[in-house]
């Protein structure tokens, strides 16, 4: 699946969800490649809903939003 991100320096965030409802192979493009990478395998294999409650509202700065938010934001555009 892919989703374009608003607000943050990535461009875009490629992700999996499995039949079991599990994340895998996150990848994003653009932004701070080794954070993004490590976000990508940290959530490798948890449950899209304990993604999303981790990482979402994380802010980056005096933005509003972040990338690890951005993934949530796709995760739960996923479940619609």
């Amino acid at each position: 699946m892919q989703y374009k991100t608003q607000g943050v320096c990535s461009q875009l965030i490629n992700y999996d969800i499995d039949d079991n409802g599990k994340v895998r192979n996150v990848s994003f493009v653009g932004g701070c490649n080794g954070n993004l990478q490590g976000i990508g395998k940290l959530v490798e294999g948890m449950s899209a809903d304990e993604v999303i409650e981790r990482l979402e509202g994380i802010k980056c700065g005096f933005k509003n939003t972040s990338c690890p938010d951005q993934l949530a934001k796709a995760l739960q555009a996923s479940k619609s």
